[in-house]
């Protein structure tokens, strides 16, 4: 039985993702919905970008954090939907081993480092509004950079470890994976070993990386209420509210969504794919279209581009 387990594995060259359980008619409404949200996804995620790099009045530390935030997602939505859509129109939706390896390694990557991200930028609300007179001081350019990428050391760091404990598994050889996309849990149910310590292994991970940041950003978000609390002017209240409630929907969702995903036990796979939906495209949706809507120097900013467009225009017709 051994020997045939080991040959399962040495055999596969290709998986096939079931996606979701729908009707074939079902097919292209999902394929467009798919297109709009990742339509979006490239919309709002490179026009952040594009306003953070143009416009000097936002080289600060939020948004040197907001810029990374949005390649981050920009990236890890780009590994998911594009596979996902073509799979709406294909008939063998399959994936190579090779492809469904660079697909977790780098899914895992951005997921992971945007959770040490989210701390980050916890952290640096909270220094902003706790001890502004020394913000610029205590958020150096250099220390950000640090910041930014220790992020994604941890997130490269748990990707390598995630993907060779993955892709060191014997599979069984109908190769199925019933998800829309290559995901540790979804390929260990396809796999014909024991999933003992493996699972011990993602627990860990999981809480290594779950754990402190959220820590980090419920700590720092008392901090914060403890001293918004005490501003006697209400629009300042509101403003400090206003800055900090975006950040703490996206937190919710998508750590409500990874949660349900990897530390639940594996019990519902059609709602873990609905789970897994938050955090791939509407995370990534929202994300530039709550930072931007709610945030008066991203919408200045905006305007002087537009400015700029129309002023162009009019000088060339």
């Amino acid at each position: 039985m051994g020997d045939r387990e080991t040959s399962n594995l040495s055999e596969v060259t290709d998986f096939i993702l079931f996606g979701f359980r729908v009707r074939p008619e079902f097919h292209i409404l999902l394929f467009l919905l798919f297109l709009l949200v990742y339509a979006m996804i490239l919309l709002g995620n490179i026009g952040m970008m594009i306003i953070i790099m143009t416009d000097a009045q936002l080289n600060t530390p939020m948004y040197f954090f907001l810029g990374n935030l949005s390649f981050i997602d920009l990236f890890y939505s780009s590994v998911i939907a594009p596979k996902a859509m073509i799979d709406f129109w294909s008939e063998s939706k399959s994936i190579s081993y090779a492809g469904c390896v660079t697909q977790l390694f780098l899914f895992a990557l951005f997921i992971v480092t945007e959770g040490f991200l989210l701390a980050v930028m916890a952290y640096d609300r909270f220094i902003a509004i706790c001890n502004p007179l020394l913000y610029s001081v205590q958020m150096s350019t250099h220390l950000c950079a640090q910041l930014v990428a220790g992020s994604y050391f941890f997130g490269c760091i748990s990707s390598v470890l995630q993907t060779i404990m993955t892709f060191t598994l014997p599979f069984f050889a109908s190769r199925a994976i019933d998800h829309f996309y290559c995901d540790y849990r979804p390929l260990q149910r396809i796999s014909c070993s024991d999933l003992y310590i493996p699972n011990i292994v993602s627990f860990f991970l999981c809480s290594i990386i779950i754990l402190p940041t959220i820590i980090v950003i419920i700590v720092s978000y008392i901090c914060i209420v403890s001293i918004v609390l005490k501003i006697r002017s209400t629009e300042g209240q509101k403003k400090v509210f206003s800055t900090c409630s975006s950040h703490l929907g996206v937190v919710s969702v998508l750590y409500g969504a990874i949660i349900f995903m990897y530390v639940i036990p594996d019990r519902f796979p059609e709602l873990s794919k609905v789970a897994s939906l938050c955090y791939t495209l509407v995370t990534p949706m929202f994300n530039p279209l709550i930072y931007s809507l709610r945030n008066k120097d991203v919408k200045e900013a905006l305007r002087k581009i537009l400015g700029k467009k129309n002023y162009f225009y009019l000088i060339l017709y």
